[in-house]
């Protein structure tokens, strides 16, 4: 066999395992993925993910040496399958008014698609430090949500005040889960109350509804 050969030989070997590394970190996400959504973060235990996703423990560990990768690679992998709205198509409006409904809009959607896993994280988030680093960047996210519907508002002072937190509450899970799940409105209609009670209630003046 010529040397040739024999180093097409372990180029094509290498690349195979390459494949199959890849593949079995992927389904090790995935498996963590799956439970987190089911059972959530805090039952997640390795010995799940791993006869979730059909392999060792010590495979586990050989691709995610510690919970916080494990979950790290999993709240990625999820958030790629499930983006968050995208930020820009809301700072382009100019009219405060019309872009908190079309971000509330935006953003119920989002945690109607997302609720199974998102009710299950915000549980047991306080209980599972390998959660802090996910769980820091949706909070992020929503940082800069606010930020950008507080943009162009007329309101200064003690108002002000009112308003962003008005709007923290309003773009918050639990408040979709609330007036959509536990008092069954449509999400048009929540998407009406918590924008009235922006523009209105929050700086005091009175809503008309």
């Amino acid at each position: 066999m010529s040397t040739e050969v024999t180093y097409e030989t372990r180029r094509y070997r290498k690349r195979l395992r390459a494949e199959q590394e890849h593949r079995t970190r992927q389904a090790i996400t995935e498996a963590a993925m799956r439970l987190h959504g089911t059972v959530g973060p805090a039952r997640t235990t390795v010995s799940a993910v791993a006869d979730e996703a059909g392999v060792q423990r010590a495979t586990v560990y050989r691709h995610f040496p510690d919970e916080a990768t494990l979950f790290e690679a999993c709240s990625s992998h999820y958030a790629s399958l499930h983006p968050p709205p995208d930020l820009s198509v809301w700072a382009e409006i100019r009219d405060p008014g019309a872009r908190l409904r079309r971000a509330l809009s935006d953003l119920y959607g989002w945690w109607e698609e997302t609720e199974d896993m998102m009710s299950r994280v915000f549980r047991d988030a306080p209980l599972v430090e390998s959660m802090a680093g996910p769980v820091a960047a949706g909070r992020a996210y929503l940082d800069e949500v606010r930020r950008i519907l507080m943009r162009g508002r007329p309101e200064r002072g003690k108002a002000r005040k009112r308003v962003s937190a008005a709007i923290g509450h309003a773009i918050a899970f639990s408040s979709w889960q609330s007036l959509v799940r536990d008092q069954g409105l449509a999400v048009a209609a929540a998407v009406e109350l918590m924008a009235e009670m922006v523009d209105g209630r929050a700086n005091g003046r009175k809503s008309t509804a």
